[in-house]
């Protein structure tokens, strides 16, 4: 009896210990995720399987239930309610896929929860996949690193696992010893603001002008990115406000907002100089819950604000600033496997990742986030721009 247990009891321990230090924010601890398809595999029972994913994702999104508590001012439980229901696609996947036949079943069965954790729908909530390991593994290996890596993480549900672990180790200690951070590209800035909750929600012109006035006094750069919802609603007196105000400057702005219409609103990024302005991206994947709420439709919130934000699943992978090809990550995007693939398969000149992160507060979720998108801008050897708001 006390065997049965030892065994799922440490296979969980270890799973929790992958979760926590993979996902620690660190850009290079995420190989330590790797090790969530080994454990998944050493399971001997579905249950144990489901135990195992669980424990791995609830350590790795352990921010969730502090991160909803601070953003609706309300106690932990609405969080944990979240933060369960979050857990459900990636502990039903691995479930339900994991098998005990031997040979090649349980590897292409764990390829198949990759794959279903990377796209729609199920990569809606594919949080702490460990294929975003593939940017410290292989930097700069591009699309043969990630497949690398898919190779790596198979191999590890397989009996021929102790060669896995010792190549992929080899590689990430190769790799922390020659680790660069990404670089900015040529003549752009990435502003952090610390405006906490009023960002966005303050949408008076005393609000703008102190952005301008942000904008305007970057010495380095002339394309400035502001966080994401910077500029709260996207208006045409807002818009004009902000031409006037770069006016005799060679700066470019590119800021957050909210631009709504009579069916919701967009999540968009904005790009604002002295001799025009235009809606530049719009979010292909905002946060399910908070602001992507399909459902209200449903129960009739159709035509105004309360619908929630669009989801804008495949659209604008890439945006053009001049003459540059730049893939725009907002806030949640960052988590996901599915928007910087398809970002990256247009050969993106740059990755500009912005957030609005003050409801973070005593979490690591925005250090997560970075540390996701350093990892894919080295991956596809690219310069990287973050912009976030605490």
């Amino acid at each position: 009896m006390h065997r049965e247990l030892f065994r799922p009891g440490v296979l969980v321990a270890l799973s929790i210990c992958a979760g926590c230090i993979g996902w620690s924010g660190h850009v290079l601890l995420l190989p330590v995720a790797v090790a969530f398809p080994l454990l998944w595999s050493l399971a001997r029972r579905r249950l144990q399987a489901a135990a195992v994913s669980a424990a791995y994702f609830f350590a790795a999104s352990r921010g969730l239930p502090q991160g909803v508590a601070n953003f609706y001012g309300q106690d932990i439980w609405p969080g944990l309610l979240l933060w369960l229901v979050a857990s459900s696609a990636f502990v039903a996947v691995h479930f339900v896929l994991w098998t005990d036949r031997k040979g090649w079943q349980k590897p292409l069965r764990y390829v198949a929860a990759c794959i279903a954790m990377a796209i729609p729908p199920f990569g809606i909530l594919g949080w702490a996949h460990p294929i975003t390991a593939a940017g410290v593994l292989f930097s700069g290996w591009g699309w043969w690193g990630l497949a690398a890596t898919a190779v790596g993480l198979t191999v590890m549900t397989t009996q021929y696992r102790p060669a896995a672990v010792i190549v992929m180790a080899s590689f990430w200690l190769w790799s922390a010893a020659e680790w660069t951070t990404p670089i900015l590209p040529a003549s752009w800035m990435g502003v952090d603001l610390q405006m906490g909750g009023s960002l966005g929600r303050d949408t008076g012109l005393q609000r703008q002008q102190e952005l301008i006035d942000v904008a305007r006094a970057q010495s380095v750069g002339t394309t400035i990115v502001l966080p994401e919802s910077a500029l709260g609603f996207w208006t045409p007196t807002v818009a004009r406000f902000w031409q006037k105000g770069l006016t005799g400057t060679d700066i470019t702005v590119i800021a957050g907002a909210a631009l709504l219409d009579a069916s919701g609103y967009d999540n968009v990024l904005v790009q604002i100089s002295a001799k025009g302005h235009e809606v530049l991206y719009r979010e292909r994947m905002p946060v399910p819950g908070s602001m992507w709420q399909p459902w209200r439709g449903w129960i009739g919130h159709s035509n105004d604000y309360e619908s929630g934000a669009r989801a804008h699943f495949f659209a604008n992978p890439v945006v053009e600033v001049g003459s540059a090809k730049v893939a725009p990550l907002i806030c949640y995007e960052q988590l996901l496997v599915w928007p910087v693939l398809q970002s990256a398969f247009h050969r993106p000149d740059a990755i500009v990742a912005v957030g609005n992160g003050w409801w973070t507060a005593g979490t690591s979720i925005i250090d997560i986030q970075q540390a996701s998108s350093e990892a894919w801008a080295r991956l596809f050897n690219l310069p990287l721009v973050i912009s976030f708001n605490i």
